[in-house]
């Protein structure tokens, strides 16, 4: 068995608000193996991001609480430590790419001086060691004329360019998990995929482990190794990506895979589409919080929330219609639920 290099296990994170404290992550457990990839799949609002910057622990700088549950890296505690012990980690061990490269980078610094200030700061390189090194960056990440684009500003630069240099600075210090936040949301479907394959490349090359977040299932089928499916602040289905593709088991998870428009169908057909929206985390339904919205919805799933319930070796649901394990062993490709 692989590695794991992160484990989060019933992790909770909210923030205090007028109407009181709101969960934005209720009990969240994942695993991430050496050099494999995770996606993080789910609506707007689900909680993705908010579980990227609880790992970060940037969560507290955005006036979130870390109240329960566990971040372990490498053996370390990332949920116990204080910020300043968190210093040799975050930005060198674990790095993050943000959604808007425009947002993320300074328009005041070249990108070459901020590629170079992250060597200064985590690989304690010289002033002409990070310069030389921060060129070579943007080489890797297929930046043409890298010694000319180093010494430009964001500005000039396209989104697709800014992108890349958001990578190559968080690539600076050779992390070991690279966590990336909706990478390709603001660029073109050429961009993206260009994004997503150097993504790939780098994973391969130096062995990088990936926490990917997104809302394209497509994106996680090309991506990923595993899939957790997030809802309203909870993870209700994760597996190999897989398990996940050819025998999904909650009925969110069905309906974001039917979601995805496919070339068989009728031109000028109507897309599918999952009824209701994702409710509001400071006031969740009672039982399952996707009942509302399920086609399969039984009285036990308005009374009482399920817990992780098994129906693989790696594959874990959230939903009452596996609660018979002998059922959820023999239901096939998801016959349950399919349809």
């Amino acid at each position: 068995m692989a590695e794991k290099l992160l484990e989060v296990r019933n992790l909770t994170t909210g923030f205090l608000t007028e109407k009181g404290f709101v969960k934005a992550t209720d009990r969240i457990s994942i695993n991430i193996e050496k050099g494999k990839t995770l996606c993080l799949v789910g609506e707007s609002g689900s909680g993705k991001s908010v579980t990227s910057l609880s790992i970060m622990r940037l969560i507290d700088y955005a006036g979130g609480v870390i109240l329960e549950g566990n971040i372990n890296f490498k053996g370390q505690d990332l949920a116990a430590k204080k910020q300043e012990e968190l210093k040799d980690i975050r930005g060198n061990k674990i790095s993050m790419i943000f959604q808007d490269p425009m947002s993320a980078l300074n328009p005041v610094f070249t990108v070459g001086d901020q590629i170079a200030e992250s060597l200064r700061l985590h690989q304690n390189k010289n002033s002409d060691e990070a310069w030389k090194e921060a060129i070579e960056l943007l080489r890797m990440v297929g930046i043409p004329s890298p010694e000319i684009r180093a010494k430009q500003y964001p500005n000039q630069l396209s989104g697709g360019m800014c992108q890349r240099v958001v990578i190559a600075i968080a690539l600076a210090a050779k992390p070991e998990l690279l966590i990336a936040d909706e990478p390709t949301t603001a660029l073109d479907v050429t961009v993206q995929a260009q994004i997503l394959e150097l993504l790939q490349d780098l994973k391969e090359k130096l062995g990088t482990s990936i926490l990917l977040i997104t809302h394209d299932m497509g994106v996680a089928a090309e991506m990923a190794d595993h899939i957790a499916v997030m809802y309203a602040g909870a993870i209700v289905e994760q597996g190999t990506v897989e398990e996940i593709f050819t025998n999904p088991s909650h009925p969110y998870t069905v309906g974001l895979l039917q979601s995805i428009p496919g070339f068989e169908g009728e031109r000028g057909g109507e897309l599918y589409t999952i009824k209701g929206t994702i409710p509001a985390l400071g006031n969740l339904p009672q039982g399952c919080r996707f009942n509302p919205r399920c086609p399969h919805v039984m009285d036990k799933c308005r009374q009482v929330e399920p817990g992780d319930i098994q129906i693989g070796s790696e594959h874990f649901t959230k939903c009452w219609l596996f609660e018979d394990k002998d059922q959820a062993a023999t239901a096939g490709k998801g016959d349950r639920i399919h349809g």
